[in-house]
Parts: structure tokens; sequence; C-alpha cells
């Protein structure tokens, strides 16, 4: 007897988002459907302004859609409320943002070992370590942001989403405070952890090198997808 394929990762049912602004209501997403396998590559194109970024964060369950469903793992992330889809986060999803976000008060190792810590981990401070030196920063575990090149911290940022081994991984625009030599090294890395530890990435991206990475691109223009195609 054949063996059901395993539900997808990610799923969003009818999802619009819609907020007041002085201006009127904005619609921002206007009934997206998508459905993501585990273990895929997906970038989301588009226009400033197309929505990617809030399908991005509807997806990871950092906002709650207007209408419509979100799943999460096979769970409906519409159904709980904050302290809910941050403990179906928790242990599954790792974000890499444009910013950086990491805590200028603490070292490249404490920053990685901090959600580490906060999860109940055993081994913080070894797995933080190994991941570091996975990234190339080995030589740097005691030093502050301030103290690091943006690849560098870009660098321990990512080592900090891969370091409790998620499911899935959400990236904005994970190059866009870097130069063109130094973000093809994280694009690199990025695929590379990626495929080791067979993790679903979301990407919004304008850099059309990490879509190529991927294995479908959605193109997102006011609020509908556009246009979806899987890559050669």
């Amino acid at each position: 007897m054949s063996q059901s394929s395993p539900a997808p990762i990610a799923v969003a049912q009818d999802v619009s988002k819609q907020v007041i602004s002085p201006g009127g209501d904005l619609l921002i997403l206007d009934k997206v459907n998508l459905s993501i396998g585990r273990g895929e590559a997906i970038a989301i194109v588009g226009a400033s302004g197309s929505g990617k970024s809030t399908l991005l964060g509807l997806l990871a369950g950092l906002d709650v859609p207007t209408a419509g469903r979100v799943i999460l793992d096979e769970i409906d992330l519409t159904t709980l409320d904050e302290d809910g889809r941050a403990r179906v986060r928790a242990g599954r999803v790792g974000f890499v943002f444009q910013s950086f976000q990491l805590l200028h008060s603490l070292t490249a190792l404490e920053n990685v070992m901090l959600p580490l810590e906060l999860a109940g981990e055993a081994g913080a401070r070894e797995a933080a370590v190994e991941v570091l030196q996975r990234v190339g920063l080995g030589p740097r575990l005691h030093h502050y942001p301030n103290q690091l090149s943006g690849g560098e911290q870009q660098r321990c940022a990512m080592a900090r989403a891969f370091a409790n081994r998620p499911k899935l991984l959400f990236a904005d625009e994970p190059t866009g405070n870097l130069d063109q030599v130094t973000g093809g090294r994280i694009i690199d890395l990025l695929f590379s952890l990626n495929a080791e530890r067979a993790t679903t990435l979301i990407l919004v991206t304008h850099d059309r090198a990490i879509s190529e990475h991927c294995h479908r691109v959605l193109e997102l223009e006011a609020g509908r997808i556009k246009n979806g195609h899987r890559q050669n």
C-alpha cells in the first residue's frame, strides 16, 4: 500500500489582510491561497507595497489575517491567541531579517545561545559554538555586534536562526543591507545550511540571485499572487 504524501508545512487559505489608514481601509492581501511543501525553498517577489512582508508575517504567525486561515505544521494559527502562536513558533521557526536584529549588549555567542536557553535546550553553549563555527565565526565568538562587519552580523543572525534546527525559516530581504559580494556569500551559506538541515525556506527578496536558488518563485501584485513558477 502506498504511503500518503506528508502534509504541507505552511498553508494560506483565502487569506486577506485589511488595515485602517487615514485615507480609508487599505486591502494589503486579497484572498491569497498558497501551499508550501516540507523542504521547499520559496521566493516571494514583487514591487514595494505588494504585500510580500505582510504575507511572510502572516505565514509565520507574527500577525493574523482579517479573513481566511493560516496553517503552520498542521496547526491552524487563526484559532490561537498571540501566546499560542508564539508557542507554535518556538522550536519550529527561525527568522533572518534585513536589519540583523542582534542584541548589541550580547556577544555573538550569547546572541545565538539566548533563544536556545529560553527554550530550555540542554547544551545551549555547545550548540551555539557549533553553528557559529559552521558559519565561519569561530574566532569571533566573544565579539559584540558593533565589532562585527555587516556580513559577520548576518552570519551571526543566521547561526541564531538555525541553532535550534527549525522546521521552517523565514527570511525578509536577508541580503538587503549587504554589498553584492558579501550578499552572495550569505546566499551560498543560507542554502548550504538549508540543504544540510532540510529546513523549509520562505524568503522575501528583491535579489534575483536568491530567487534563482529557490524551487519556486511567487510574484505578488496588489495583494494577489500574480504568477508562480517552478525553477528549472
